[in-house]
């Protein structure tokens, strides 16, 4: 029940950052931060990382639901998934359901983040939560994984 709440904060903090943005950058389309870095930029995201996939509503869907529904199972039949194997999974499933919603209520995703010194993407918290969760779960994979299967 707890991974239940921590999720639900994570998406909460994914939506209201949404909502403000929905309310104070669709109008203007973007705001620099640091003029050339980093700027809030308003972005509709009809596709998946990167634009890809565009208007494939469904097949999105689908995958996050799966998603959360396998990492919802795993967080409470594997007991001895220790911190970061389970901080990975709900931040993963946080990320997933946050953009689910979006999905769902508006037919795209909600983008704002806008680094225009590293690449040329926009991404949102929902993303993020997915990417670190991600990188966390590969790094409990490769290196803790297997020290309780050898127990």
């Amino acid at each position: 029940m707890t991974y239940i709440l921590m999720i639900a904060v994570l998406i909460g903090i994914d939506q209201l950052s949404k909502l403000w943005v929905l309310g104070h950058l669709k109008g203007i389309g973007s705001i620099p931060i640091i003029e050339n870095v980093f700027h809030l930029t308003y972005v509709e995201n009809r596709g998946a990382a990167f634009g890809m996939l565009q208007n494939n509503q469904i097949i999105f869907i689908i995958v996050a639901l799966a998603a959360s529904i396998f990492g919802l199972y795993y967080l409470n039949t594997n007991k001895n998934l220790n911190l970061l194997g389970k901080s990975s999974i709900i931040l993963i499933i946080s990320g997933a359901i946050g953009n689910l919603i979006d999905r769902i209520r508006l037919g795209f995703v909600v983008d704002y983040f806008d680094f225009r010194f590293i690449w040329e993407y926009v991404f949102n918290i929902a993303d993020v939560f997915v990417v670190v969760g991600t990188i966390m779960l590969c790094i409990y994979i490769l290196f803790f994984e297997e020290e309780k299967q050898v127990k």
